[in-house]
């Protein structure tokens, strides 16, 4: 029996941080690696056009993110890693769907209330992303899509795009996909206690030196009226057993910089393989440009027999 497909995109839309590690790289890897899935991971350079207009850093981002999940971990012979932007049929099949779509059903989108909330003006690629990533799922017939619980609804629009195509051109195109909601994945705490984020500037940054790593914990923010610090506490129990740090903070309970310097040791440890991995690959100055090929070759010939199918559905071919 087939393997089912799973299937994620990432977006290189800033530097990475331990809260894009502990939230979207490890559990993807992780998912990857078991072998029960064809998995395909695709940088999602088309969508990161809403949030980065500009050439060279698009080019450093986007190979730096694919660095981040080979040093952590990624094999590319248990998935096919490809870049958006070079399979074609993405943008063909969005304006397909686009043909199918209201703007009522669009202006349910999240991203989109959320900007018209906040008073900003939103571009046609905010308030159409997510038939993008309709056509992102359904071109390679997704059984299984990792998300946050939050990001439910993208999912839930491929779903919608998959049975209005196939009940309107009376012909079983695409798969129905599914999410897998990832309810252990952690949302890491920033150095302010809100979520980690570079737009709250509370970030540690992933490839962050022992000196860097030690600045950044020791600005993490502590409530003098408990005896544990919470902030510093929900970071470390992401890379050491919870049942040691309960006998060490209860050891050292209200000793909050001797806390922080037994984070600063544990995250430098745990990194410290990471980092050195991520350095030995990015002087490889053919590593990414090989590994997009191979996987943009295997993607666009699943992507290209699908489209063939559509086409044929909606009487173009």
């Amino acid at each position: 029996m087939a393997k089912p497909v799973l299937l994620t995109g990432i977006k290189p839309t800033g530097d990475l941080h331990i809260g894009n590690y502990f939230g979207a790289l490890k559990p993807a890897i992780d998912l990857f690696m078991t072998g029960k899935y064809n998995a395909y991971l695709f940088l999602a350079d088309y969508h990161t056009l809403n949030f980065i207009q500009d050439a060279e850093e698009m080019r450093r981002l986007s190979r730096e993110c694919i660095l981040a999940y080979l040093a952590a971990g990624l094999d590319p012979a248990r998935a096919v890693v490809f870049k958006q932007s070079e399979v074609t049929a993405h943008t063909e099949l969005c304006w397909i769907f686009d043909t199918i779509t209201t703007m009522p059903y669009l202006e349910r989108a999240h991203a989109y209330k959320d900007a018209e909330a906040k008073g900003r003006e939103v571009s046609v690629g905010t308030f159409n992303y997510p038939m993008l990533m309709a056509a992102d799922i359904l071109l390679y017939d997704a059984n299984v899509v990792p998300v946050g619980a939050d990001q439910k609804q993208h999912v839930e629009y491929a779903r919608d795009t998959a049975e209005k195509f196939n009940r309107v051109f009376k012909e079983e195109v695409f798969t129905l996909p599914e999410p897998i909601i990832q309810e252990e994945v952690a949302v890491v705490p920033g150095t302010d206690g809100r979520k980690m984020s570079k737009s709250y500037g509370n970030t540690i940054p992933l490839f962050a030196s022992r000196d860097e790593i030690a600045k950044a914990v020791m600005s993490i923010t502590t409530d003098s009226k408990g005896d544990k610090p919470e902030h510093v506490f929900a970071i470390h129990r992401l890379v050491r057993p919870e049942g040691e740090l309960m006998a060490l903070y209860e050891e050292k309970r209200g000793k909050y910089k001797e806390l922080k310097e037994a984070l600063i040791e544990d995250l430098d440890a745990y990194f410290a393989p990471i980092r050195a991995k991520y350095d030995e690959l990015k002087g490889d100055d053919t590593l990414i440009a090989d590994v997009l090929a191979k996987g943009g070759e295997r993607a666009r010939a699943v992507a290209n027999a699908k489209m063939e199918r559509v086409r044929a559905a909606i009487g173009v071919a």
